[in-house]
């Protein structure tokens, strides 16, 4: 796929609104959006941005979704592209033997928690008709059936528990807003500070223009009967 974005399958002139916005893959996702013209209007939350949103703070969620309600009531589009997975004080598990209380409720709270969080809030801001998405950064470790090689104890299990949360809300959801579509989304191994540095040679490792480029045009495709589904960046459903 190029890094050319055009979106078909949603009326033109709604609200899209991207959350992690100032995160690698979340600016890239900002910048094809706006470049795209299908949208009147590109929010943009993170820690960084007035109003912030921080998912060690929910209020934070709450009101942010407040400012979103007053740019209208057109919203298309929300893209959760928060993640995490390392830091200066944790590395991914290899072991039982290494398994940490702390890190693993940082993953839980970010990964898991703070997306649910976000469903809360945002969710009920899609229209009732016409198609929206709701799309949130899953990631293929996450998946149960997949797993053949273990480790990553912490990663593993707060994407499996995000991709639970994400299939919840997708069946209520629907029950009003039969258009709405909620997803998980594999961004693939990307050139950023969260993946970058566990890319092992060989793999193929995306810009993040193109990770994003690709999970935008996997959404521009969805049909409302795949909501709830888990999907990579080039539109392969992946098992749970």
């Amino acid at each position: 796929m190029t890094a050319h974005v055009s979106f078909d399958s949603f009326s033109n002139g709604g609200i899209a609104i991207v959350i992690g916005a100032t995160g690698g893959i979340g600016a890239a996702f900002v910048q094809h959006l706006k470049s795209s013209d299908a949208f009147s209007k590109v929010l943009a939350y993170s820690r960084k941005t007035t109003p912030a949103l921080d998912f060690t703070d929910p209020t934070t969620i709450a009101d942010c979704a407040a400012d979103a309600r007053g740019h209208g009531t057109d919203i298309r589009l929300i893209i959760d592209a928060t993640g995490y997975l390392h830091d200066e004080n944790f590395q991914p598990e290899k072991s039982l033997r290494q398994i940490d209380a702390d890190y693993m409720a940082k993953q839980f709270q970010i990964n898991a928690i703070g997306p649910a969080l976000l469903m809360k809030h945002f969710c009920p801001l899609l229209p009732r008709s016409g198609k929206s998405v709701f799309a949130t950064l899953s990631a293929k470790v996450g998946s149960i059936g997949d797993n053949r090689m273990g480790g990553w104890y912490g990663y593993r299990a707060a994407k499996a528990a995000l991709n639970q949360l994400v299939k919840c809300a997708a069946i209520e959801t629907g029950r009003t807003k039969r258009d709405a579509i909620c997803i998980t989304l594999h961004p693939g191994t990307v050139d950023t500070g969260l993946s970058g540095p566990f890319a092992k040679s060989g793999l193929d490792v995306q810009s993040s223009t193109l990770a994003a480029a690709n999970m935008l045009c996997v959404i521009d495709q969805l049909r409302a009967e795949q909501s709830g589904g888990f999907f990579a960046y080039d539109g392969q459903e992946l098992p749970w």
